[in-house]
């Protein structure tokens, strides 16, 4: 086997870079996460590792591909239009404002974008948690057209976000009433405890209700909230923190389940 070649790709946010024949075909991949050299077929294999050669950090495992998992398995056979994993943060706002970008010119700033600006920037800070385990979905829909701002889980358990726009307000928490600067106060932890409860329904599993406040001047909470956790967009990294809830297999196969959008339809 001859001209052998590397081509860089991305699946499920990691890395792999594989090994294609001169028509295209694949024979073997290697996943830089995890040192693995999987092989389509063992009489490639000097081939391969001559034409990987330049790209091998560190000592490599080579091998056949490993069995997949039941969660993998059920990722795999998901169709397209069920999978929410591919969601970017603010999806159903982005999708709005492409369909109706409003007014050019108007006297106060869209509301949909400061409050798509929460979730990107929020969305942002829970993306940069996959490596440690943790998985997140974004804009996941609920029957009657509510929605998960963000879905996290991971080692720490199930956590609901809602993403707040909040950038240099003053935000006072009155459980269950949120007061965002000079706005009217709205019984926002209440709906958010809602939709985490929902959540929980659909996934057997406690989800916990986070508000996510997108850049605040200032915070302050006249009393702690019943089971509602409030940070800052800039606290976030500290979930990677939280651990000995789900064991990695149950994220995983959570994962699977809260990915597919006909999980949500019963709830």
């Amino acid at each position: 086997m001859s001209a052998l070649r590397v081509v860089p790709a991305y699946r499920h946010g990691r890395e792999r870079l594989y090994v294609c024949r001169p028509d295209g075909s694949n024979v073997a991949w290697y996943d830089r996460e995890t040192g693995r050299v999987s092989l389509l077929g063992e009489d490639s294999r000097d081939d391969v590792l001559h034409a990987l050669k330049p790209f091998l950090t560190g000592p490599v495992t080579v091998g056949p591909p490993p069995v997949p998992t039941p969660a993998e398995l059920a990722r795999l056979t998901l169709h397209p239009d069920d999978d929410l994993a591919p969601n970017r943060p603010g999806e159903t706002l982005l999708v709005a404002l492409e369909r109706d970008p409003g007014p050019t010119h108007r006297l106060r700033p869209d509301p949909r974008r400061r409050a798509l600006a929460a979730e990107e920037a929020v969305g942002a800070a829970l993306d940069a948690l996959e490596g440690a385990g943790w998985h997140t979905l974004h804009s996941v829909p609920l029957p009657g057209g509510d929605r998960i701002h963000h879905l996290l889980l991971g080692p720490g358990g199930l956590f609901a976000l809602h993403a707040l726009y909040a950038r240099k307000s003053r935000v006072q928490v009155a459980d269950p009433m949120v007061t965002v600067g000079r706005r009217e106060p709205e019984p926002l932890l209440r709906r958010l405890r809602a939709v985490a409860d929902r959540a929980s329904y659909a996934l057997t599993a406690e989800v916990r209700p986070v508000l996510a406040l997108a850049g605040p001047a200032e915070l302050t909470v006249t009393a702690r909230p019943r089971t509602v956790r409030i940070l800052q967009d800039t606290e976030l990294p500290g979930l990677a923190q939280l651990g000995g809830v789900l064991k990695p297999a149950d994220v995983e196969a959570l994962h699977a389940m809260a990915r597919d959008r006909r999980t949500w339809g019963r709830v």
